[in-house]
This record gives structure tokens, C-alpha cells and sequence, in this order.
């Protein structure tokens, strides 16, 4: 058994002081340098310690056994196991899915977020709207993905501050009738609201600020599945308005996969909207394939 210390002098923290976890080693063996998602357990059979990603698993486990920063949890486990994937999104996929539903001890804590809100531009300004009442994926105009409405709105503050816009123009305050903002007169407002500019110039700059976090509409007219591979190893990602179904070997298989529920899946969007417009992967139109 090897123990290691670090940090010079007397004192020094207990967590430095690092012992190898040798009772691990029988489960590196199996351990494969192939994409996927990996697991720590403990003594429960139901909430694991860790659930991690990478595009080689064995590399990257082997990284926690030399980090002293996370003693703890290798005291902790019991065995190691892992899912091969086709590639990185699809252990990215997985893994979040993983961590929601098993919430592991040692993981930042994921929950599907019932208050998840957006921007959308009504009238030339912004209104917080909210995934459980607007269709995220079908719904032009919005920007911004957010836990809550507290968080768009300092968002939509900084946006203001930055780009010299009108609070009262963007709906972050009452605009008195006929006076200019009170931002106007210490230059922090460009001064649309008392003519200093057009609202057609104030408005152009309200959506360039904003276009850097425009939503893309999901571009396809039902699911499709996305195709990865990693050696002999091929999976179709199945994925409908940015909501992962599922992954199956062969595209036949996706119709067993079941319809999502309602609402905008935050981390599949996350994962999948720039690799998929940017034409990374081949995308397969599934039609009515899941119908139903």
C-alpha cells in the first residue's frame, strides 16, 4: 500500500493525506479505453457515489485513483463499472440522464428545473415566459436559457447596462410619460426614450446584444436519429425537439423507444444544438418512425 502526503511544515489539512485505493485495483482490470460513462459504488445498490463521462474511460478513472483531492470518495467505493458509448455525445447524453435520475453523492446535483424560463421578444420587448407554458423548441424569438425569472432578468439588466439601453424601453422599470429615464441623464441610456436616438436604432441594438443567445428551433420536421461511431461500434442517438429518446444499434429499433414528456430537456439542448447545426454528425430524417 502506498501513502503519500503533501504540503510542507507541521500543519497541513487532513484531506491532503492520500492513501492509493489498492481494494479498487481488481476493478480497473476491466476498465476499457473506449467512450462512455463510468460509475463509482458504494455500499448502497441504489445511489451511486459518482457517475462521470469521457472518451476513454480507463484514462480518466485512473485520473481519480492519483488525485488526493478525492480521498473521500475512493474510501468510499466499493467497485467501478461502466457503458461503452459510440462517441462523446453519447456519453455526455447519458451521463446527464445518469446523474438526474440517481443523483449521485459526489456529483453537482442535476434536476429537471421546473421554473426553466426564456426570453421573448413581445412587441419589440422582452418578456419572461416559462418552458412549462411555451414550447421551447417550436418558439421563434426567445433568448436565453434560464433557472429562474430572477436570473433573466439580470441578465436583461446587464444586456441594458452594456449596450446603453433604455430600462424602461426593455421592461425593467416604469418609463414616465413624456421624461426621459433617469439612466438617460448619466449617459448610461443612449436616450431613445427622450429622442436622442430612433427606438428603430435602440431596437437593433437590443437584438444584436441578444442574438449571441437566440434558442434555435428544433430544424427537423419529427425525430431523427443522430449516427456516432467509435470503432466497430455504431449508435443512433434518437433525439426529437432537442430531447434525447434514446440510443439503439440499428434505426429499426427506435420506434420501442418511448415519446418524452412534456417540457424542454435544458441539458439535451445544451449538448446536441451546436454539433447538429453545425453538420458534425450524419442526421437521419426518421419521419413518422415514432409516431404515436
Amino acid at each position: 500500500m502506498v501513502r503519500r502526503t503533501r504540503g510542507a511544515g507541521p500543519e497541513f489539512e487532513a484531506a491532503a493525506i492520500y492513501e492509493y485505493p489498492e481494494h479498487l485495483r481488481p476493478w480497473l482490470e476491466a476498465l476499457p479505453r473506449h467512450p462512455g460513462v463510468y460509475v463509482f459504488h458504494g455500499e448502497s445498490d441504489t445511489m451511486p457515489l459518482y457517475i462521470g463521462k469521457s472518451v476513454n474511460i480507463r484514462s480518466r478513472v485512473l485520473s481519480h485513483l492519483r488525485t488526493p483531492d478525492e480521498a473521500s470518495m475512493l474510501r468510499q467505493s466499493r467497485r467501478i463499472t461502466f457503458i461503452c458509448t459510440a462517441g462523446e455525445v453519447g456519453a455526455l447524453l447519458l451521463e446527464a440522464q445518469m446523474i438526474k435520475a440517481q443523483q449521485p453523492l459526489f456529483n453537482k446535483r442535476l434536476r429537471r428545473n421546473r421554473q426553466l424560463c426564456s426570453l421573448l421578444l413581445t412587441n419589440g420587448k422582452p418578456q419572461v415566459v416559462y418552458a412549462k407554458e411555451v414550447d421551447f423548441a417550436a418558439q421563434s424569438g426567445l433568448y436565453g436559457l434560464f433557472a429562474n425569472r430572477r436570473a433573466a432578468l439580470e441578465t436583461l439588466k446587464t444586456i441594458a447596462d452594456d449596450w446603453q439601453l433604455c430600462y424602461g424601453l426593455v421592461g425593467l422599470e416604469s418609463l414616465p410619460r413624456g421624461r426621459a429615464c433617469f439612466r438617460s441623464a448619466l449617459k448610461r441610456c443612449a436616450g431613445a426614450c427622450c429622442g436622442r436616438e430612433s427606438e428603430a436604432e435602440h431596437h437593433t441594438r437590443l437584438l444584436d446584444a441578444l442574438e449571441q443567445m437566440r434558442i434555435v428551433c428544433w430544424p427537423w420536421q419529427g425525430p431523427v436519429g443522430l449516427k456516432e461511431s467509435f470503432g466497430e461500434m455504431t449508435q443512433y442517438h434518437i433525439i426529437h425537439n432537442w430531447f434525447w429518446l434514446g440510443s439503439v444499434a440499428r434505426l429499426e429499433d427506435a420506434a420501442q423507444l418511448q415519446q418524452p414528456q412534456h417540457g424542454f430537456d435544458n441539458d439535451g439542448y445544451k449538448i446536441l444544438c451546436k454539433p447538429m447545426i453545425r453538420g458534425d454528425f450524419e442526421i437521419i430524417e426518421l419521419g413518422d418512425a415514432l409516431a404515436g
